[in-house]
C-alpha cells in the first residue's frame, strides 16, 4: 500500500513541474503578440518618399522607433526560446522519471505473478483455502489472497497509468520542440528584417550626413520654432500662475473680511448681553432700595425717587432696556478655502496617477522624440533637445486630454493650435493641432478630444506633448501607461 500512495504522489508532482515555466512562456507570447502588433503600426507610418532633410530627418526618428521595436521582439523570441529549451530539458526528467517508475511498476508486478505461478498454481485457490489445518488458519488464508488480489489490480491500475503518462508526456516533448523549431525560424526571419532596417537606417543616415549643412539648418530652424513654442508656453504658464496667485489672494482677503465680520458681530452681541445684564441690575437694585423705603413708611415718595433714581442711572450709564433687540449681522456661509482645497485633492490624485495616464493621442503610436537632449543614432554632431516628447500616430489622430481639468489656453504658433489644460498646479501642454474642439475655460474629462494632430513631413500625425508642475519640466514618458 505505501508503495502505490508513492507512486501516486510521485505522479502528481511530475504532473506539477511545468506549470510555472509554461506560464512565463504564455506571458512571453502575449509581449510578442503585443509586440508585433505594434511593428505592424509602425510600418505603416514609414510611407513618406519625399527626398527633403526634414523628410529624411522625421523618418529616421521613424525608422529608430521600428529598429527599437524589432529589437525588442527579437530578444523577445530569445528569451522564449530560453524558455522553451528550459521545459524541454524539464519534460525530459519527467520522462525519465516515469519511465523508471513504470519499469519499477511492471517488475513488481512481474515478481508477484511469477510468486503466484510457482507457489499457488499447483493448486487451486479454494484447495488452499480449504486445505487450511482449522478455521482461523482458513479465515487467514482467504483473506490473504483478497488483498494480494487487491494489490495485483492496483499494480496494473498503475501500470496503464505510468504508461498513459509516458505517453503524454512524449507527445509534449514533441509539441515542445516543434515550438523551438518554429521559434528559430521566426527568429531568423525576424533577425533579418531585424538587419535590413538597421541597413535602410543607413542608408537614411549617410545621406543626411552628406547633407549636413542642410540638416543643421533644419535642425536650426526647428530649435527656433521649439523655442518660440516653449517661451509662449512659458508666459502664458507664468500668467495663469499670477492668476492662480491673485485668485487664491482675493479669497484669502474675502474669508478676512468674512472673518471681521463675524468677530464685530460676536463683539456687538456681546456688548448687547453685557448692557442687557447691566439693565437688570439696576432695576433689581431700584426694587430692593423700594422696598427698603416701603418699610420706612415713604411709600409714595420712596415710588418716585425709585423711578427718578432708575430714569438717572440708565441715562448716566447709558444703557437700554433689557428686553431692547439687537439685529444680527449677516455672514456666509461658504466653506473656507475651497479653491486651494480643490486644488489640493487635484494635485493629489494627478500625482497618484504617475505612470498610468492615458496616451494623448489616438490610435495606435510612436514615440519619435523623447524628453531631454539626445544624440540621434548614426548622425554626426547632431544633438536633439526636447522639453517634452513627440508622439506620431496615423493621419486623423486626435489629441484627447490625459486628466481632467479646465481649459486655461489656446494659442497660435506658426499657424498650428496649441492647448494648456491645468490640473491644479499640474499643467498638459498639447502642441501641432490643425483644429480644436474646446474653448477656453471649458472643463474637460480625462480622454476627452481637444483636437485634431496636423501632419508632420513624413505624411503622419505628430502630437507634441508637454507636462509641467508650475514652471517645473516633467518627463512625460514616466507619467503616460503603455
Amino acid at each position: 500500500m505505501y508503495r502505490i500512495l508513492l507512486c501516486i504522489l510521485l505522479l502528481g508532482t511530475t504532473l506539477a513541474l511545468p506549470a510555472q515555466t509554461n506560464k512565463k512562456i504564455r506571458s512571453l507570447q502575449r509581449e510578442q503578440t503585443s509586440l508585433k502588433k505594434k511593428i505592424a503600426n509602425q510600418e505603416h507610418m514609414l510611407k513618406s518618399t519625399k527626398k527633403d532633410v526634414n523628410s529624411q530627418l522625421a523618418n529616421l526618428q521613424v525608422i529608430n522607433v521600428q529598429i527599437e521595436g524589432q529589437q525588442k521582439y527579437v530578444n523577445g523570441i530569445h528569451a522564449e526560446l530560453t524558455e522553451v529549451a528550459t521545459t524541454i530539458s524539464g519534460l525530459e526528467r519527467q520522462l525519465k522519471l516515469l519511465e523508471a517508475d513504470l519499469a519499477v511498476c511492471k517488475r513488481r508486478y512481474q515478481r508477484s505473478v511469477s510468486y503466484i505461478f510457482h507457489n499457488r498454481m499447483q493448486v487451486s485457490k479454494w484447495q488452499f483455502i480449504l486445505s487450511a489445518k482449522n478455521f482461523k488458519q482458513m479465515y487467514r488464508r482467504l483473506r490473504y489472497l483478497s488483498s494480494f488480489s487487491r494489490y495485483q489490480r492496483a499494480q496494473a491500475e498503475i501500470i496503464r497509468q505510468k504508461e498513459a503518462q509516458v505517453q503524454a508526456k512524449r507527445n509534449e516533448l514533441l509539441g515542445v520542440k516543434t515550438e523551438k523549431n518554429r521559434l528559430l525560424r521566426e527568429g531568423q526571419a525576424e533577425q533579418r528584417k531585424l538587419q535590413g532596417q538597421q541597413q535602410e537606417r543607413q542608408q537614411v543616415v549617410n545621406e543626411l550626413n552628406k547633407r549636413q549643412a542642410e540638416l543643421q539648418a533644419s535642425i536650426a530652424q526647428q530649435r527656433k520654432k521649439a523655442a518660440a513654442l516653449d517661451a509662449r508656453i512659458d508666459q502664458l504658464i507664468q500668467q495663469e500662475i499670477a492668476a492662480a496667485e491673485r485668485r487664491r489672494k482675493a479669497e484669502l482677503a474675502r474669508q478676512a473680511k468674512l472673518k471681521a465680520q463675524r468677530e464685530q458681530a460676536k463683539r456687538e452681541q456681546a456688548e448687547a448681553k453685557r448692557k442687557a445684564t447691566a439693565a437688570a441690575n439696576a432695576k433689581k437694585a431700584a426694587a430692593e432700595n423700594g422696598a427698603k423705603t416701603n418699610n420706612a413708611g415713604t411709600k409714595t415718595t420712596a415710588s418716585g425717587n425709585t423711578r427718578s433714581n432708575t430714569k438717572r442711572n440708565a441715562t448716566k450709564t447709558g444703557t437700554k432696556p433689557w428686553h431692547t433687540y439687537t439685529k444680527p449681522v449677516e455672514t456666509s456661509t461658504a466653506p473656507e478655502f475651497a479653491e486651494s482645497n480643490a486644488d489640493r485633492a487635484i494635485n493629489n490624485s494627478f500625482a497618484g496617477s504617475r505612470g498610468r495616464l492615458p496616451m494623448p493621442i489616438t490610435g495606435s503610436y510612436a514615440i519619435t522624440r523623447h524628453y531631454g537632449s539626445y544624440s540621434v543614432a548614426g548622425l554626426k554632431g547632431v544633438q536633439l533637445d526636447s522639453k517634452g516628447i513627440n508622439i506620431t500616430g496615423h493621419p486623423g489622430a486626435q489629441a484627447r486630454a490625459v486628466y481632467k481639468g479646465e481649459v486655461t489656453a489656446i494659442f497660435t504658433v506658426g499657424g498650428l493650435y496649441n492647448i494648456i489644460v491645468r490640473h491644479g498646479s499640474y499643467m498638459s501642454v498639447y502642441c501641432n493641432l490643425s483644429s480644436t474642439s474646446v474653448r477656453r475655460g471649458q472643463n474637460v474629462q480625462a480622454g476627452q478630444t481637444l483636437g485634431t494632430v496636423a501632419t508632420d513631413a513624413s505624411g503622419n500625425s505628430t502630437l507634441h506633448f508637454q507636462l509641467r508642475k508650475e514652471t517645473a519640466r516633467l518627463n512625460p514618458e514616466a507619467w503616460l501607461g503603455r
